[in-house]
């Protein structure tokens, strides 16, 4: 690919720039790649509402690593048996959710969130906590007889202007 990529002159002209950066003024510091499946029951990137109208918003992006496969397994049942839907319920714009299927500090899956701002995301973080169905879910034994997530990564972006999301 990278091959295809230096010998394509139109991508060398729009990305010159990047592609050129010179030591002193890097385009990045590192490059991480990671391949993440959808789940089965959030098929698709949905780009919230603020996206059309360019409107103020924020993203959370969240990472749960597991300590097995097994317990990995769980977590991912447990969003497709309510958790969307506690979601849904307490209002949040659910952007993605995905299955890393290669990349760093596997098992682990990888969410986002949007909003129009701060204040919007804690209210609806008030409101998932202290939803009865997400109490229930949690409770489960299926769910809660053993940490079915080791490691919690929580991000906070602001997109750029040029963001398709």
């Amino acid at each position: 690919m990278e091959g295809k990529l230096a010998s394509d002159d139109e991508y060398q002209k729009a990305g010159h720039s990047f592609l050129n950066a010179p030591a002193t003024a890097p385009a990045f510091e590192r490059l991480e790649s990671s391949l993440l499946r959808a789940f089965e029951g959030f098929p698709k990137l949905v780009p919230p509402p603020q996206t059309a109208a360019k409107a103020q918003r924020v993203f959370q992006m969240r990472t749960y690593e597991s300590p097995s496969q097994a317990a990995h397994r769980r977590k991912i049942e447990m969003f497709h048996s309510g958790e969307f839907d506690i979601f849904r319920e307490a209002g949040f714009n659910q952007v993605f959710y995905g299955d890393m299927l290669i990349g760093p500090r596997l098992p682990n899956l990888t969410y986002m969130l949007s909003f129009p701002d701060m204040s919007e995301l804690n209210a609806k973080w008030a409101a998932f906590s202290s939803n009865p169905n997400w109490k229930k879910l949690v409770s489960s034994p299926r769910f809660n007889y053993e940490s079915i997530v080791s490691n919690i990564t929580n991000l906070i972006l602001n997109p750029t202007s040029y963001s398709q999301i």
